[in-house]
C-alpha cells in the first residue's frame, strides 16, 4: 500500500494596517430634504388625485349617457355567449352522466309523437292549435303592430250622388 504524499503549507496571517478613525471632523452627508418641501409634494399628490376621483361619477355618467345603445349591445351579447357556453358545459355534464343521454332522447321522441298524434294528424286539431297559437300571439307584448304590416288604404269619399242615395 502506497501511502500518499501530504505537503505541509505553511500559512501566514494577513497583516492588515488599520487606521485610526478621526471623529474630530465631521464628515458631510448629502443634505436630507426639508419635511415641509416632501409634505408639499404629497399634498399636492393628494390633492390631483382627490379632483380626479371627485370627477370621476360624472366622467362614467357622460360616458355611460353618451355609449348607451353600444354599451347595451355588447352586454346583451356577452350575456348571450355566456348563456349558450353555461347550458353547453351544463348538457355535457348531464350527457356524462350514464343512461341520462338516452333517457332525455326517449322522453324527447315520447314528446315528439305524442305533439304529431294530438295536434298534427287531424284537421280540426290542427285548427284548434292554429287557434291556440293565435291567442298566444295576441298575448304576447312583442306582437307586431297591424298598421306597421299594411299599410293604411286611404279612402277617398264619394259624392252622395254616386252612392245610390238619389241626391243630385
Amino acid at each position: 500500500m502506497v501511502e500518499p504524499e501530504l505537503k505541509q503549507v505553511e500559512y501566514a496571517a494577513p497583516s492588515a494596517v488599520v487606521e485610526p478613525i478621526n471623529t474630530d471632523e465631521a464628515g458631510t452627508l448629502a443634505p436630507l430634504a426639508s419635511s415641509d418641501d416632501t409634505n408639499e409634494q404629497w399634498r399636492e399628490i393628494g390633492e390631483k388625485a382627490y379632483s380626479f376621483l371627485a370627477s370621476m361619477p360624472e366622467y362614467l355618467g357622460r360616458f355611460f349617457s353618451e355609449y348607451r345603445k353600444p354599451l347595451t349591445t355588447a352586454g346583451l351579447i356577452f350575456g348571450a355567449i355566456v348563456s349558450v357556453k353555461l347550458t353547453l358545459a351544463l348538457l355535457s355534464a348531464v350527457n356524462d352522466v350514464p343512461l341520462l343521454e338516452p333517457t332525455f332522447e326517449l322522453i324527447g321522441l315520447s314528446y315528439t309523437l305524442w305533439f304529431v298524434y294530438r295536434y298534427l294528424l287531424k284537421a280540426s286539431n290542427r285548427q284548434e292549435l292554429s287557434q291556440e297559437f293565435d291567442k298566444l300571439k295576441n298575448q304576447s307584448r312583442w306582437q307586431v303592430a297591424p298598421h306597421l304590416l299594411f299599410p293604411r288604404v286611404v279612402l277617398i269619399p264619394q259624392p252622395l250622388s254616386q252612392r245610390g242615395y238619389g241626391l243630385s
